[in-house]
């Protein structure tokens, strides 16, 4: 399935990622081509020679006070701080647009893990008594989104998709829909998502750690999308503009040619950033021009959610006026491909 998107702009772009807290570090390391992962601590997996990608320089309390910070899990933390570096880059804050015209969709692939974790660690502990009220609204993959909504005063759409490696994209193209419809003027729209070492255990039990979970990284990637003429209505600086979205639901076995060729669009990409996982995109990059393509997951890791983080990149980086292209899949699909093109220079 292709549509194409001519009415919609790219204003802001906010990254938190192990390359730091900014798009500006996460562009840095992808010009560099170094890694920001690290060591996964031995004592972790009961072995050495895997790497993660933490976002260790991220402090929630650089953004608001420590009691504050206490109520939100860690998925949520990334989720409000990004959303608010977003909207700043966009030149936007609370009283300069219509509460009820500004969304979030947010794709998130293990958000409230760790709360979840030690939620049912106080039930199985010390019975129903053990359950803590505190925990619980965090436990939940969509209390990222909502967290960020009530914190920045987006009173419009809210959804959160969880759909394995292309959570994030599946995020971008409902933002975009909504845009569409006319339900909203704003939408953030991108991925969150959280590490921790439980997660890493349980991909290890589940044969996983290999495949999947090898490199794997957390943070946020949010990008601030607007109606064309609402942007244009307050002069706002674009970072780029949406082309087209393109999905299709797996490739066939046999049939791959079929498949990509009714996904990919004819465009001549100046860059092309890929997420998900890296096996997967192979067949998609075969049939494109040979060149450095930036893997986002080599440099911070690999997430469920990581899409939006590869978004922005592609955008913090694309020339003004050149077409960039944005390729994601998942093990057994989806498979996205979405196309922009750069924004204003300066």
């Amino acid at each position: 399935m292709m549509s194409q998107r001519s009415d919609i702009v790219v204003t802001g772009l906010a990254t938190v990622t192990a390359a730091g807290v900014g798009i500006a570090p996460l562009v840095s390391a992808l010009e560099s081509g170094t890694s920001r992962l690290t060591p996964v601590p031995e004592e972790i997996l009961g072995e050495s020679g895997y790497s993660w990608g933490k976002a260790d320089q991220f402090r929630a309390a650089d953004y608001m006070p420590p009691l504050k910070a206490r109520k939100f899990d860690r998925c949520s933390l990334l989720a409000v701080v990004g959303a608010g570096l977003a909207l700043a880059d966009a030149g936007l804050a609370k009283g300069m647009f219509e509460q009820s015209r500004a969304g979030i969709a947010l794709g998130c692939g293990f958000g409230g893990i760790a709360n979840s974790a030690d939620f049912l660690a106080g039930y199985f502990t010390g019975g129903a008594e053990g359950l803590s009220p505190m925990l619980f609204p965090n436990t939940v993959a969509n209390a990222a989104a909502s967290n960020a909504s009530i914190e920045h005063g987006l009173q419009g759409p809210n959804v959160t998709t969880v759909q394995r490696f292309c959570s994030a994209e599946s995020a971008f193209a409902m933002a975009c829909r909504f845009l569409e419809e006319g339900r909203a003027d704003i939408m953030l729209a991108g991925g969150v998502d959280e590490l921790t070492p439980l997660m890493m255990q349980g991909f290890r039990a589940m044969g996983q750690l290999e495949r999947f979970a090898r490199g794997f990284g957390e943070g946020v990637g949010l990008l601030v999308l607007e109606r064309r003429d609402h942007a244009e209505q307050r002069s706002a600086k674009l970072k780029g503009a949406l082309g087209n979205i393109s999905t299709i639901g797996r490739l066939l076995s046999g049939r791959e040619d079929e498949g990509t060729a009714r996904l990919l669009p004819e465009v001549a990409a100046a860059r092309i950033s890929v997420s998900g996982t890296a096996d997967e995109c192979v067949p998609l990059l075969h049939r494109l021009p040979a060149g450095p393509h930036l893997d986002v997951g080599a440099i911070t890791g690999r997430s469920l959610a990581m899409g939006g983080v590869a978004m922005a990149a592609l955008l913090a980086t694309l020339p003004a006026s050149q077409q960039g292209l944005h390729l994601a899949a998942s093990p057994e699909g989806p498979y996205y491909a979405i196309t922009f093109t750069g924004g204003s220079p300066g």
